[in-house]
């Protein structure tokens, strides 16, 4: 059985589809096929962007037309809802999903010089980032990773912050000066997690990557991703959500951002690892009770 894995462009996107590549090997023939999508496009050219699924759609529309039987995707790419028809069928072991702060000077963000120009394409960083750094700069970052430090490098900020998991994907984890702690940057909804996507009636390919899939990671992407839902927040809202899984229990913290930092809504609640989506509920219930819906409705506007 051959199985086609559809895969975008960038460096970051093989290196995550060939992780998934290689553990299929020994069970079928793989076949890696290129798929540009909305988002890379946009992203070539340094174009701002909007929609949740502008990284995901084509990939989604060539599994729903037969022409790929798996889409690899970073899980924070993925809309909260998916297309009818393809289901979220494995979440491998997770990367650390913090966020890290790469600085020309190896300074860490506590000690960056006032008014330092910190860059990031991230509405959720960037209010995160005013909240600690009120006198910071913040500065549009687009681009993929090697894009974005080479501008560093060349002087354009000061500062960037990453996906710690998409540096150690790349092998670049000597390039980090600090990860930054969660308190003060919690990551985003599926931050260090792979999806693997496929059609809800493919019975064959369900089985064939049922062993790629952990428990742990998955109970947790569907606790954050239920959280993400039910606040109904696309990409643009500065939205954060980390389920872990620790010592048989499931603890899920989420928080809401005004835009410029000045105001900050966290909850927090545990839950079991049998109802991950209860407890993304719970989360949000209490996020929505706070007012979330009202800094959401900021962002959006």
């Amino acid at each position: 059985m051959k199985i086609r894995i559809g895969a975008r462009g960038s460096p970051l996107s093989l290196a995550q589809t060939e992780l998934v590549a290689a553990s299929l090997r020994s069970r079928a023939e793989v076949e890696i096929v290129p798929i540009s999508t909305t988002g890379d496009r946009l992203s070539n050219i340094g174009a701002g962007m909007t929609g949740k699924d502008l990284f995901t759609r084509e990939i989604d529309d060539a599994l729903l037309a037969g022409r790929i039987d798996i889409g690899v995707h970073s899980l924070k790419d993925l809309p909260s809802r998916l297309p009818a028809g393809l289901v979220l069928a494995a979440v491998p072991p997770r990367e650390d999903p913090r966020d890290v702060l790469v600085s020309r000077h190896r300074r860490s963000l506590g000690s960056l010089p006032r008014g330092a120009r910190v860059g990031t394409a991230s509405a959720r960083r960037r209010a995160q980032i005013l909240s600690a750094r009120p006198d910071a700069e913040v500065l549009d970052a687009r681009g993929n990773v090697d894009t974005r430090l080479r501008r560093l490098n060349e002087g354009r900020w000061d500062a960037i912050v990453l996906a710690r998991a998409g540096l150690a994907r790349l092998g670049l984890l000597g390039e980090i000066t600090e990860a930054l702690p969660v308190s003060v940057m919690l990551p985003a909804v599926g931050q260090g997690a792979l999806a693997v996507v496929v059609r809800e009636d493919d019975g064959d390919v369900r089985e064939r990557i049922a062993p790629l899939d952990d428990p742990g990671s998955h109970c947790e992407a569907v606790a954050e991703r239920t959280l993400l839902e039910l606040l109904e927040a696309g990409c643009r809202a500065p939205v954060a959500g980390l389920a872990r899984v620790e010592d048989g229990a499931l603890r899920l913290a989420g928080a809401v951002f005004a835009p410029d930092g000045s105001r900050t809504l966290r909850a927090e609640a545990s839950g079991t690892e049998s109802n991950p989506a209860a407890l993304g509920r719970e989360v949000a219930r209490l996020l929505l009770e706070q007012g979330a819906a009202e800094l959401i409705a900021l962002a959006r506007g």
